[in-house]
């Protein structure tokens, strides 16, 4: 039995030779931290003095110079964001810090997935124009916007691109673009979001300004742009972009103003909601605490309202509008499981599940499912099956909207492109990155292109390893299966997308099996060498009931700190297992 369903490899992760410069740290921590590449203590300084200048990014001069005019002249702005947590944090970071720094307050427009679809489309500039802006700034969005872009400039408005997404073969006219992504550009980090795109050009901004000392000639207080950290923290975890040392160094600057209760109202109140203390709040609680709360506004409803969730002062206001995404994301947790119920059936109809017969690329669709939902039912079906995977829904107009999920190798976007080449007319639109895409087909070629998906992934697949596996850092002795170090862990660095949290795996006799919640299993585990006893916890176990009469099981887990009525202790937190036969 296993836990996820599939059985995989438990493998060690390898750590390269040579000396660290690492200091006294514990020798295990050290392990950790040189499997990971880090290889000295300044790679593990998160201060923001670390943080690259702004300048390096490509486009960012042009940018800077004319959002100074646009302060000195009081245009109007209006912010054109995604539906994502990435595009709503973003927008409030973008509305705020212009703000801070003297320009007119923003007004934004965040368009509905299920009505407009992604980005600045013409469509949506028709609705800008309603707000009479001088200059549309887009966030988590627009490199792709060409039409969009020139619909705009045909009114009369200027633009500026802030995004991060990869480009595509021809850029829109914008009049600036900031994205790291561009050829040649020069900043050191691909890997920071929509959300830290924009924090860069608010910091760029500042420093012109102070340059123009147009702070000290208009008497304002030259602002403090960390106290819009936490916007960034929220959005950099939330759209799991690879944690690299910039990505580290915002997020735990973010976290820092978090814990001290110095973030802002909207967040307060979505952590609240989700049961979590600020002052406890680590960099897993904002991806699946208060990410699935704020996302669920745009996937089940409309953004708007986590924005304003985000922007609100009023604690009373935030709290109503945490309450309604709280109630979203349940409204979106009933409907995913609907939804993957139904998916499994047809995986089983198609015999996906036999590993020697899956299809090198998956493509899944009924008319009854939910827009909002696909991509992370995508992203369900591609762990279990270890496959990229494409889930669709209906549209408008007969077209299917799908969200594409990849794994390591296969680079979905590359997919993509390479089905668009050769088949110009068969994607009406397509953007992403390597391992998470969008798109959208007529229903009538659905099945054509479900047949070109599996063949084109077929050819990225030669070199990818298909074996399902989970990296371990090893076996942890008795000193180290201690509060002390979970604590330690949880101190020495921001863990997460290509910083993974430390794993560990074991061999324990299984004292007490229980189900907790109808899914979870609680466990008492003791080791075999010693007798040492030690909580563990498994979440969304398949069949829980098949587990009550373990005897000895095989982990993989992570060292957890229960907090239970003030006191904390060890738990294991049981990533995966295997029930040893009697």
């Amino acid at each position: 039995m296993y836990l996820q369903g599939v059985k995989k490899q438990i493998v060690q992760r390898s750590v390269p030779g040579g000396k660290a410069l690492l200091g006294d740290m514990d020798p295990v921590l050290q392990a950790i931290f040189r499997s990971r590449g880090v290889l000295t203590a300044a790679e593990l300084d998160i201060a923001l003095s670390h943080l690259p200048s702004p300048w390096l990014l490509s486009g960012m001069r042009e940018m800077v110079e004319l959002l100074v005019s646009a302060i000195k002249q009081q245009k109007a702005i209006s912010i054109v964001a995604d539906f994502d947590a990435d595009g709503a944090t973003s927008c409030a970071l973008a509305i705020k810090g212009l703000s801070l720094l003297g320009a007119k307050p923003p007004q934004f427009v965040v368009p509905n997935r299920f009505e407009y679809g992604y980005g600045l489309t013409p469509e949506i500039v028709e609705l800008v124009k309603q707000q009479n802006p001088d200059i549309i700034i887009t966030v988590d969005n627009g490199i792709s916007s060409l039409d969009g872009v020139k619909a705009a400039k045909a009114a009369g408005i200027q633009v500026l691109i802030t995004d991060h997404h990869l480009p595509g073969p021809e850029l829109p006219a914008a009049d600036a673009i900031v994205n790291p992504n561009l050829d040649g550009d020069k900043f050191p980090s691909r890997n920071i979001a929509g959300v830290g795109v924009m924090f860069y050009v608010l910091m760029a901004l500042r420093i012109r300004l102070r340059e123009l000392q147009w702070f000290e000639k208009n008497r304002v207080a030259e602002p403090n742009l960390g106290q819009l950290l936490d916007y960034v923290a929220l959005g950099t975890v939330a759209d799991v972009v690879a944690l690299d040392h910039v990505n580290r160094i915002l997020v735990h600057q973010g976290l820092l103003r978090i814990r001290a209760g110095k973030c802002h109202t909207g967040i307060k109140m979505l952590t609240e909601i989700a049961g979590r203390n600020l002052a406890n709040l680590y960099a897993a609680d904002l991806g699946f605490a208060l990410a699935p709360r704020l996302n669920a506004a745009g996937r089940m409803n409309d953004m708007s309202l986590g924005i304003q969730c985000l922007l609100s002062d009023d604690e009373t206001v935030a709290r109503h509008i945490a309450q309604q995404l709280d109630g979203l994301n349940q409204d979106r947790k009933e409907v995913e499981g609907q939804m993957k119920t139904e998916a499994m059936l047809l995986l089983a109809e198609m015999k996906q599940l036999d590993e020697k017969h899956a299809l090198p690329g998956v493509c899944l669709y009924d008319a009854s499912w939910h827009q909002g939902v696909i991509g992370i039912l995508a992203s369900r079906i591609k762990d279990r099956l270890h496959r990229p995977v494409i889930v669709f829904a209906p549209a408008d107009n007969g077209d299917i909207k799908g969200s594409a999920r990849s794994i390591n190798g296969v680079h979905i976007r590359d997919v993509l492109s390479e089905i668009a080449a050769g088949h110009p007319q068969l994607l009406s639109k397509f953007g992403g990155h390597a391992m998470a895409a969008g798109l959208t087909i007529k229903m009538h070629d659905y099945p054509h292109f479900a047949i070109l998906f599996a063949e084109t992934v077929a050819a990225h697949l030669e070199q990818v390893e298909l074996e399902q596996k989970i990296c371990s850092d090893g076996e942890l002795d008795e000193q180290h299966l201690s509060l002390a170090f979970a604590e330690q862990i949880q101190q020495a660095a921001i863990w997460g997308q290509a910083f993974p949290e430390p794993l560990f795996n074991g061999v324990f006799d299984v004292i007490q099996c229980r189900i907790v919640g109808r899914q979870h299993l609680k466990f008492v585990l003791r080791l075999p060498f010693n007798g040492l006893l030690l909580d563990a916890i498994a979440f969304f176990a398949d069949q829980p009931e098949s587990w009550l009469d373990s005897r000895k099981i095989t982990a993989v887990y992570k060292l957890d700190i229960n907090i239970y009525r003030g006191q904390r202790s060890l738990q294991l937190q049981l990533q995966y297992l295997e029930k040893w036969s009697r």
